[in-house]
């Protein structure tokens, strides 16, 4: 697998995007979100053991990674920076820290987001699923809600069409339901270790080498 276009944080660490060359392959995203590890883990170890047709992202946010946080290096949640039609609005989750899902003072201004948004604008994607945790949920945006099946037929969780909070300028109100590209936001189980999510994951990267559109 090459890398085929990267970008410098803030804190001079590399966001890689991996695979083979080529417009229309599904792109997975992991890291959003520093203080949810899993994606990294799971993409890197799958790269290392497989040949594989799927773009990767293994790590968006390498800044918030390294220190645990949910938000990058400026403070922002990238999950909420994207160029939406509800960019801004309140965005605050049930819970203690809303300062964690701020938005940035306007859409795309981060580094991680600009890079996001150029990998889909060059290679076009068919499909993009993204890693998160912890809520074990297959959540989609989009046309997405028949491969979203077939994911929870892997894992065992169950598929929602919604997070059930409000998400303004997130990943898949700008691709999903704004750009009309099946999203899928598959939420992992945190509180089993990271190896047992091993065998379905890989399951599911293997299962979208194959995924076709029509």
């Amino acid at each position: 697998m090459n890398i085929l276009q990267s970008a410098t944080t803030k804190l001079g660490n590399e966001i890689s995007l991996i695979g083979e060359s080529g417009e229309g392959k599904v792109l997975v995203v992991g890291v959003f979100h520093g203080d949810e590890p899993q994606g990294k883990y799971l993409i890197d170890k799958y790269l290392e053991q497989k040949k594989s047709n799927l773009l990767f992202i293994p790590c968006l946010n390498p800044d918030g990674m390294g220190v645990n946080a949910r938000v990058n290096a400026n403070g922002v949640d990238l999950n909420r920076n994207f160029p939406t039609k509800n960019f801004g609005q309140d965005g605050s989750a049930a819970g203690d820290n809303p300062d964690a899902y701020y938005g940035g003072k306007e859409p795309a201004s981060e580094i991680e987001t600009k890079f996001v948004i150029d990998v889909i604008e060059k290679y076009k994607p068919k499909l993009i699923l993204t890693l998160h945790a912890p809520y074990k949920i297959v959540n989609y945006d989009g046309p997405a809600e028949n491969i979203a099946q077939k994911i929870s037929d892997i894992i065992g969780y169950p598929v929602e069409a919604s997070i059930g909070y409000p998400t303004p300028g997130s990943f898949g109100t700008y691709c999903g339901v704004e750009r009309n590209i099946p999203t899928i936001t598959l939420e992992l189980d945190e509180e089993i270790p990271v190896e047992q999510l091993i065998q379905p994951v890989f399951e599911i990267f293997d299962m979208l080498k194959y995924f076709n559109i029509s």
